[in-house]
């Protein structure tokens, strides 16, 4: 007699759920709470150079996201939720949840290495605007908020995970009539980021590099679990 038993995907597993209701609470009390209390200020990341920043910060950027712009948290959770759900599905609870946390990091450390360089470019005209007796100029510089916040770094690790396990899978993006391959498209993502991180348009205020470094740690994570074990790709 077959042991075969036939198991439903989940489509709200529960690390999912929950990623998204900490973020959905976090974001309502940073619309509630900024004003008085400067909650994003708190829980963004800041250049490590900054006196704002904090260690936590590493961790807690990945559960903050713009409070003004709702489309911010509203596509992130809705990619998370789209590709998330079935690598959990498949990985089970815990393993998911920590390729998640350290897609996050990873994306937090790359951030903070290209920021240590730019926000060094702020440090010295601020020092310069000391220098010649500008002194609140100068305190008014380093105070402009240069933070980063959001998912999209770790959610960028769980896109390439499902690309390395799906490459196939075809999806529809909006503008492109026909379906696309996994493989192709976030690449594609990939690539726009690195050509926009080093092309630093003028206004552009996204976290390309935070990006990239969620996108390089999922793949290193994921060709790593799956090296010796060929059977665990879809």
């Amino acid at each position: 007699m077959s042991n075969f038993r036939f198991t439903r995907p989940d489509r709200f597993p529960p690390i999912i759920k929950n990623l998204i209701i900490i973020n959905v609470l976090v974001w309502i009390a940073q619309k509630f709470l900024d004003s008085q209390y400067q909650l994003t200020d708190k829980i963004g990341l800041w250049p490590v150079q900054s006196p704002h920043f904090r260690p936590y910060q590493i961790a807690t950027h990945m559960f903050a996201h713009s409070p003004t712009m709702f489309a911010h948290i509203l596509f992130n959770m809705f990619v998370l939720w789209m590709f998330g759900r079935v690598l959990e599905n498949i990985w089970g609870a815990k393993r998911f949840l920590f390729f998640y946390l350290v897609c996050g990091v990873g994306a937090a450390l790359a951030h903070l290495g290209v920021e240590y360089f730019q926000y060094k470019e702020i440090i010295d005209l601020a020092s310069k605007y000391d220098l010649n007796g500008q002194h609140d100029l100068a305190a008014a510089l380093l105070d402009v908020p240069v933070y980063a916040v959001g998912a999209s770094g770790a959610i960028m690790g769980v896109m390439v995970a499902f690309a390395y396990l799906f490459p196939n899978t075809e999806l529809y993006i909006m503008f492109i009539p026909v379906p696309v391959k996994a493989k192709w498209a976030i690449l594609g993502y990939v690539a726009i980021d690195l050509f926009s991180g080093i092309s630093r348009v003028s206004g552009d205020n996204i976290a390309h590099f935070a990006h990239l470094g969620g996108a390089v740690t999922g793949f290193i994570i994921v060709f790593t679990w799956n090296k010796t074990n060929r059977k665990t790709l879809y």
